[in-house]
């Protein structure tokens, strides 16, 4: 069987001035020349010396005039893969990626996460739409394989390549990997297509990665506390959120859990840079307090 956008060993089983014809097998005496599955490969790209009964790996895509034709050009994305591809040019229907063969392939608006411009690299995966041609999608989820060489608390790179309100931003670590960051561990706004240090906070039975943006408690503790310490130079140096102030408020007003908040607080409180109350903090030393 011809495969679609993936690279085989096919057979030459006939020679013309414009090409040769692949396929599967040799035919055998008797076979039905029309039964036949073929494709045809350039003359332009048949290596020197080869000929009938001589086999080469392509790879089958379809051309301009929507002809199912080989290649043995191995273009930057194939089935079972992810990478980045550049944006070619951005149209009334959708966008076109450069990706190493003469006919670039096709985004449509409908696959992308976000919208494109020529000149941007973004994070890819094939697939057949329902005309049976090749396109590409940036909706990734399915297209990405789990990892097994990650453990809890281990810092991983990778790209947010969708973001879903109230649940978190999905990222393909090292480009391959599914993650997600959950809501709560969104600490600050992220992009698709924006790249991102993070810390694994869960492996899952599944092998997908739980991500946070934040670090361990005791290194976090510091940047949370000069975030702080910004926050009242900004305010006249009072905050309202104290220990009693309900995680919500928090959360909204520092991007921070209560537990984080209180750590961090806490610290500074023992640094004799705030003063604490139920509802308030404060500088410690600020002539307007």
């Amino acid at each position: 069987m011809l495969k679609l956008g993936e690279k085989q060993r096919l057979t030459i089983i006939k020679t013309e001035t414009f090409g040769v014809y692949l396929a599967e097998f040799m035919p055998k005496k008797g076979d039905d020349p029309a039964k036949i599955e073929k494709v045809l490969l350039p003359a332009k790209q048949v290596p020197e010396d080869f000929g009938v009964g001589d086999s080469l790996e392509v790879f089958l895509y379809k051309d301009s005039q929507d002809r199912l034709i080989a290649t043995i050009h191995t273009p930057a994305l194939t089935f079972g893969e992810v990478a980045k591809l550049k944006v070619a040019q951005v149209t009334k229907i959708g966008a076109f990626l450069s990706w190493g063969l003469e006919k670039d392939l096709f985004l449509p608006y409908k696959e992308q996460t976000r919208r494109v411009e020529a000149g941007d690299e973004i994070l890819t995966a094939l697939y057949i739409d329902k005309s049976s041609r090749l396109a590409a999608t940036m909706r990734l989820y399915p297209y990405l394989t789990i990892a097994d060489k990650y453990q809890k608390d281990d810092t991983v790179t990778g790209t947010v390549y969708e973001v879903a309100p109230g649940f978190g931003a999905y990222v393909a670590v090292d480009d391959c990997y599914q993650a997600m960051i959950p809501q709560k561990e969104l600490t600050q706004k992220v992009y698709p297509g924006e790249q991102i240090e993070a810390r694994v906070i869960a492996v899952k039975e599944d092998g997908k990665l739980d991500l946070s943006l934040r670090k361990k408690a005791y290194i976090q503790m510091n940047p949370d506390g000069e975030k702080i310490l910004e926050l009242l130079s900004q305010h006249n140096g009072k905050l309202p959120i104290g220990d009693k102030s309900s995680p919500d408020e928090i959360k909204e007003l520092l991007s921070m859990s209560k537990n984080e908040f209180k750590r961090a607080a806490g610290h500074l409180y023992k640094e004799r840079k705030i003063i604490i109350s139920d509802k308030e903090i404060k500088l410690a030393k600020s002539d307007k307090q």
